[in-house]
């Protein structure tokens, strides 16, 4: 396309679509005790269920990134997010535990598809410093389709129906993959990744990506974790399901500003980890006194200003891990580990919440997630300094 605002348009269509993913992963965590009530789901089954959308990442984010040598981002975007459309319907139409998880992870087939081409295709559109404000807005989507999740699924859930949530959420994404298809175009700047990219990894970018991959996925972990359960601690000191819905959201509505301005400093700064640090001990200071249900609504501004407000900077750790012509395969090497420990997460909550009968418990396993988060950047960090530098030119 010719016209320089173009870039502009694409980004506002794959962030909308991208919103599908948070609208659509929201759905059984929002609904939950909908389904405890009618099937009879325990906590951990529920945590399994919200943990099986992540599962098959496990078999294919490679597979998919070497898809991109053969098939246009375009049509695999467009095709997950019918994936996560058509998953999303099967669920609103569940009878039990066993068709919610084939539905769940046919949404997963989407997610792991979209998620690693909605970042190349802002690659391919934008360069230098608007790059880095391109990623920033793009990363957002993800909280921004959650926390409208959050509270409309728990709406429609008690105004109408549980199954409406999944419905409205898959209509969603059926919308986005038409948006996708229909405005998406190959800059014509782009080159040919099949013929640049090299599918490989030295063992020092192999060892890099795989230690931001940890960070990386304990980071969502304890994100994730807050989110299918913070509404419970909430519940259990006395608020509305609808109430603790809304308070617990705001997490993810702050996260909108603070995300962006949290990459910002540290652009500015030059002091990524210093921010990094800080911002994880406020998350854990939030986490673990949110049973203090007086200051629930400022422990929830509290986590989203502070506590997840650091995902870009630790999603930067990508491009220090590999050189940039072989981050289309080293991304699906970084989101095959990433995989690996968020799917479990959440059925390892949901199951201290049952062994323990107190949903606190999860609070406290999002804690250790954030604490191990700053423990694995620092092996980064160090493991870094001791290899010989990266050549991270594009040349």
């Amino acid at each position: 396309m010719s016209n320089p605002s173009y870039r502009w348009i694409v980004l506002a269509v794959l962030f909308s679509s991208r919103t599908g993913l948070g609208l659509q992963f929201q759905t059984l965590g929002s609904v939950s005790d909908q389904l405890i009530e009618s099937f009879g789901f325990t906590h951990t089954e529920i945590g399994n269920l919200i943990g099986v959308f992540m599962l098959p990442g496990l078999l294919l984010a490679i597979p998919c990134g070497l898809a991109g040598r053969y098939i246009t981002d375009r049509l695999l975007v467009t095709v997950g997010l019918l994936a996560l459309a058509l998953g999303g319907t099967l669920a609103a139409f569940a009878i039990n535990f066993g068709m919610f998880a084939i539905a769940r992870m046919i949404c997963g087939i989407g997610f792991v598809v979209t998620t690693i081409y909605f970042a190349k295709m802002v690659s391919d559109w934008f360069t230098g410093k608007e790059l880095a404000t391109a990623m920033a807005l793009l990363i957002t989507s993800w909280p921004f389709g959650i926390a409208i999740g959050q509270i409309g699924h728990v709406w429609l859930a008690h105004t109408y129906d549980w199954r409406i949530a999944f419905i409205v959420a898959s209509i969603y994404c059926g919308l986005g993959a038409i948006g996708v298809y229909t405005v998406y175009r190959i800059p014509k700047i782009s080159t040919n990744p099949a013929k640049q990219n090299q599918w490989k990894l030295s063992k020092n970018e192999l060892t890099l990506t795989l230690l931001a991959s940890l960070v990386w996925a304990l980071f969502n972990a304890g994100y994730i974790i807050f989110l299918s359960f913070a509404t419970h601690v909430l519940t259990d000191g006395g608020f509305g399901l609808a109430e603790a819905a809304a308070t617990i959201s705001l997490a993810s509505w702050v996260f909108l500003f603070s995300g962006i301005v949290c990459g910002q400093i540290s652009d500015r700064t030059n002091k990524p980890d210093l921010i990094l640090y800080f911002c994880l001990a406020v998350g854990i200071g939030s986490l673990l006194i949110l049973p203090m249900t007086e200051y629930a609504l400022g422990l929830s501004l509290t986590f989203g200003l502070f506590g997840i407000a650091p995902a870009g900077v630790i999603m930067a750790l990508t491009s220090q891990a590999m050189a940039p012509h072989h981050r289309a395969f080293g991304m699906g090497i970084f989101f095959s580990s990433y995989f690996l420990i968020v799917a479990p997460a959440p059925g390892i909550a949901g199951w201290l919440f049952d062994s323990n009968a107190n949903s606190y418990w999860p609070m406290l396993f999002a804690a250790l997630m954030f604490l191990l988060t700053g423990i694995f950047n620092a092996a980064f960090r160090f493991t870094q300094r001791r290899l010989p530098p990266l050549d991270l030119s594009s040349n």
